[in-house]
């Protein structure tokens, strides 16, 4: 593959570590954007939106999720969900794996090992 691997996420989440082992493992190199320290911005989270749906993109089973007031988490539109998502990065499912034609979502490594 020649396209440059991209991994979105956060150091510390246990998912992103699996998924940067597994590209370890299997000789592929890659950059890491931390969401932490570099933030996301909209025309990145519109475009994988196009791409996966909104829906695939926010976190559900998280505690930022759960954290937030009732009136955020109803009534979801992409609009919504992509401001939520960039006041809070936390809530992107992660690891977000872009290579220039895919983009994955989470980990899986039956995936990983078919598409990358």
């Amino acid at each position: 593959m020649t396209d440059t691997i991209i991994v979105y996420g956060i150091p510390n989440c246990d998912t992103v570590k699996k998924a940067r082992k597994w590209l370890e493992a299997n000789a592929l190199s890659y950059e890491f954007h931390d969401y932490k320290k570099k933030g996301i911005d909209k025309a990145k989270l519109t475009h994988w939106s196009k791409a996966v749906g909104w829906d695939t993109l926010v976190n559900r089973r998280g505690t930022t999720w759960r954290k937030l007031p009732d009136d955020d988490k109803t009534d979801l539109t992409q609009a919504k969900a992509i401001q939520l998502l960039m006041a809070n990065t936390s809530m992107i499912k992660r690891p977000v794996i872009e290579t220039g034609e895919q983009l994955l979502v989470g980990f899986d490594e039956a995936q990983y090992q078919q598409l990358l």
